[in-house]
């Protein structure tokens, strides 16, 4: 992580008119994918940082703008406290930011706080005392703020997506962000948020080519009744590996060609609430970026499994790490089930039902 501060690689997003390099969404998930590539857990690790940032170039005003983004261009990292193991659905938010005269108090247990041990900053979601839903920005060390390191999924095991306790921490009236549009009007950021975990599915998938490939030329036998010397001369061997390289080069296709409808709906006309690309063409974006997730899903869980056939038994030897790509993947795909988004998909084409305004879509 301090690579990923060192190289900038976090204000890709930041636009021109704050000194960033205003990098569109296309660039962005090539970026995210690379990452995934190389290391699932930093890109994983890295989604609340860049959802924050483009949480702020959607509605964010022009203190938080300058604020925020002045941040992210000196290399620091944000990271995520959201979730609530006590709430009815995901994404329920009942954390109680209370008034105290010219300043907040913020207590409360979050779960799933993605990349938040390795950030400068912890972006939690909480109420206001007008019931409104808010960005809380604390700084770590803020005396209250607890973060413990003890997610133990079977997968992302380094994506430090634990608990976080707040104590009765005090909060400056600056480092809260109004978050009015989630379940009131589409924006894009559902879609990109759903759209960064397929990026990642991606990078899984091609991280499984890369160790196919490998362990192929340099570590794998060639089955005796196979009638070839090496495994890379075996044609099944070929083949597995050929039908790996295709879904995940079919997946990366997908992702990006959503990401650009992405960028085209923020550079169309904005609506009449002022939200970029208007309802009619946001709602036909989600629909492309859950094409792209049920794509990417399964390309990434196919592939993990298609592994094994490289390699034989030896593949199963835990000096190798194989099985990571799958409880990886495995874990993604269960964030948010891609039958829900299949069925979306088939209700917005048969009845022209837009997504729902859940924050998932």
């Amino acid at each position: 992580m301090d690579a990923v501060r060192a190289s900038a690689v976090g204000a890709l997003r930041v636009p021109v008119a704050y000194g960033g390099p205003g990098a569109s969404l296309v660039d962005l998930f090539r970026t995210v994918i690379d990452l995934a590539e190389a290391d699932s857990n930093v890109a994983q690790a890295l989604r609340p940082h860049f959802g924050f940032l483009e949480k702020l170039i959607s509605d964010g005003g022009k203190e938080d703008r300058e604020r925020w983004f002045a941040a992210a261009l000196a290399g620091e990292l944000f990271g995520n406290a959201t979730g609530e193991t006590t709430a009815k659905h995901p994404g329920d938010i009942h954390t109680a930011l209370v008034l105290d005269g010219d300043r907040y108090r913020l207590s409360g247990t979050k779960c799933y706080s993605t990349g938040s041990l390795f950030a400068d900053w912890v972006v939690i979601a909480a109420r206001n005392h007008l019931d409104q839903r808010v960005r809380v920005v604390l700084p770590h060390g803020r005396p209250g703020l607890r973060l413990i390191d003890d997610w133990d999924g079977m997968g992302r095991r380094m994506t430090a997506s634990g608990t976080t306790e707040l104590d009765d921490v005090a909060v400056y009236p600056h480092e809260v962000v109004v978050d009015g549009a989630v379940g009131v009007r589409r924006t894009h950021l559902g879609a990109y948020h759903q759209l960064f975990l397929a990026a990642v599915e991606t990078g899984i998938a091609k991280n499984a080519v890369r160790d196919a490939v490998g362990h192929a030329r340099d570590r794998a036998r060639a089955v005796r009744h196979s009638g070839v010397d090496h495994a890379v001369q075996d044609p099944f061997v070929q083949h597995t590996v050929g039908e790996m390289a295709a879904l995940g080069y079919g997946a990366e296709a997908t992702v990006l060609r959503a990401a650009a409808a992405v960028d085209r709906a923020l550079a169309g006309p904005h609506g009449d609430d002022g939200v970029a690309g208007g309802e009619p063409a946001l709602a036909e974006t989600a629909t492309e970026v859950a094409q792209a997730q049920v794509v990417a899903a399964q390309a990434a869980l196919r592939a993990a499994e298609r592994l094994y056939d490289v390699g034989g038994a030896s593949a199963t030897r835990r000096e190798f790490n194989f099985d990571r790509h799958w409880r990886n993947a495995r874990t993604l795909v269960s964030h948010n089930p891609i039958a829900h988004k299949a069925r979306v998909v088939g209700d917005y084409l048969l009845n022209a039902e837009p997504p729902p305004l859940t924050g998932f879509f």
